[in-house]
């Protein structure tokens, strides 16, 4: 059996788990993303592709050029970036796993502080020789504001009161008003929760409802003060409109984890602008989410090989087991 194991950019994969448990496996670990057109060559030895959450999609066209492959086994509960439907068609599972703790929580608290209080920035600054450049703004008293309130969401609204002192807004498009005020917030319209917000953090899934939700219209009812935070999926905000408000100095300023095209361009126009914090998707990257996924995924690996797969995503399309 001969295992992809992709994305592994910091070349930690192996120590995460036991991969030397999965019988008569091979396995090889892809350092450096591989671009879409190499993907077919790359790939077609391998009967076992693994992912790590959303960074490299595999769509049908993809998967069509690659014969052997028998399992797509992915991080995370949520596959978007895998055509599940075609890969249940090829007979090929897709299965999930759980992960561990709150790292994207406590990474949407780290953007905050970094950006409202301008932590990068000064960190150079003092590099240069500099002390005390700009000023900061405290939470306390301030509105956050909440697109979408799931389970990240509602975390986040709930320690922005009650360690923060914040007063906190939220829509979302199942979201009620008694669903909003049990965790403390409360439900405004789409238009408020732009306009009434200090700071907006985005906690929606990327679906074809929320591509490119928030557009030049959103900023422009957004305060000059305010700050949007965006750990979710970049396609949920538009990226040129993104980029003419932090240009134009229409908001003060963006924290950002996630983006249209990952990893991001070593050219990308985001990187020369002073007025955005940005993190590589580091949401879920911790050591115990990592070991979490994939300690999961071997085992996955394992049901698999002994004929009972379990985890399956894409159980409703698939087809009988290609082997």
């Amino acid at each position: 059996m001969r295992i992809a194991v992709l994305d592994d950019y910091q070349g930690i994969a192996h120590g995460l788990a036991d991969w030397d448990s999965i019988t008569g496996a091979e396995v090889t670990f892809f350092h450096e993303a591989i671009a879409p057109e190499e993907m077919p060559e790359r790939l077609a030895p391998f009967d076992v592709v693994q992912m790590m959450r959303e960074r490299t999609p595999i769509p049908a066209s993809v998967l069509r050029q690659l014969p052997n492959l028998k399992l797509l086994s992915g991080t995370g509960r949520r596959q978007p970036h895998v055509d599940g439907e075609e890969a249940g068609r090829l007979g090929i599972p897709v299965t999930g796993t759980d992960g561990a703790g709150d790292s994207t929580p406590e990474l949407v608290w780290g953007l905050i502080i970094g950006v409202t209080r301008h932590i990068g920035w000064e960190d150079q600054r003092m590099r240069e020789g500099k002390w005390q450049t700009r000023l900061g703004v405290g939470l306390a008293g301030r509105t956050l504001g909440v697109l979408g309130m799931g389970r990240i969401g509602t975390k986040i609204a709930v320690s922005a009161q009650q360690t923060f002192g914040m007063n906190v807004i939220a829509w979302g498009p199942t979201l009620t008003a008694e669903r909003a005020a049990a965790s403390g917030a409360t439900y405004v319209s789409w238009d408020e929760l732009f306009s009434q917000a200090d700071i907006l953090t985005i906690h929606v899934p990327l679906t074809d409802l929320s591509r490119g939700w928030i557009t030049e219209r959103e900023f422009g009812l957004m305060q000059p003060s305010a700050f949007l935070i965006n750990t979710s999926r970049g396609p949920i905000v538009r990226e040129e409109a993104l980029l003419a408000a932090l240009r134009e100095r229409r908001i003060a300023g963006a924290a950002l984890d996630v983006y249209d095209v990952e990893p991001l361009p070593a050219d990308h126009p985001l990187l020369g602008l002073d007025n955005v914090l940005m993190t590589p998707h580091l949401g879920y990257a911790t050591l115990d989410s990592l070991a979490a996924f994939y300690r999961n995924s071997v085992d996955n690996i394992k049901a698999w090989a002994a004929g009972e797969p379990m985890n399956v995503l894409n159980a409703d399309a698939l087809t009988e087991l290609r082997r």
